[in-house]
């Protein structure tokens, strides 16, 4: 997850918004049989996938986001269920390809959640508030190691093995105002 810094470069999310805007267009058909109540549950259902996996991003621990993206599995659950529930009736066949194709995006979003709840199941730690504190310890102890090494190489004398070192060299340039 720590490639992503935003919940739209997600290819899940990408994937549930082309599921909401395939919904969009199907229920935006003036043909359709059904009825307002059946759409605005369609809708819903749909636009529930990616601002699930929207919210949950942007929660702070492993709990909160495996519980949103659980939501947003279910919810393209239900857009799966709405679908099959009407795909035989006779007035509904004219849009049976627009049908499908949510269809099989709902279930593509479906196994994406699956799988990415199944890395984020596997991290070590519950969130960076819940990093145990060995961790923290050692990430503390390996920063205050890395700005030892740093001083001591920006305050070598020109006698020094290591003067001329290229990482001396280095470290005397990031002193350097």
């Amino acid at each position: 997850m720590a490639k992503y810094q935003h919940f739209e470069e997600l290819p899940v999310w990408q994937e549930a918004s082309r599921l909401y805007n395939a919904v969009l267009d199907l229920l935006e058909e003036h043909t359709l049989p059904f009825t307002a109540a059946f759409k605005s549950q369609l809708e819903r259902a749909a636009l529930s996938v990616s601002n699930n996996i929207a919210e949950g991003f942007e929660r702070s621990t492993k709990k909160e986001l495996l519980s949103f993206v659980s939501i947003a599995r279910g919810s393209s659950g239900e857009v799966r269920s709405i679908i099959a529930t009407i795909r035989n009736r006779p007035k509904v066949q004219p849009h049976l390809r627009s049908l499908e194709q949510i269809s099989l995006s709902a279930d593509s979003c479906a196994r994406q959640l699956a799988a990415w709840a199944g890395s984020i199941d596997a991290l070590p730690f519950e969130g960076q508030r819940h990093m145990p504190a060995m961790k923290k310890r050692e990430s503390k102890a390996a920063e205050a190691a890395h700005a030892f090494r740093l001083r001591f190489l920006q305050n070598l004398k020109p006698s020094h093995p290591l003067y001329n070192s290229a990482e001396a060299q280095e470290a005397r340039r990031q002193a350097q105002p």
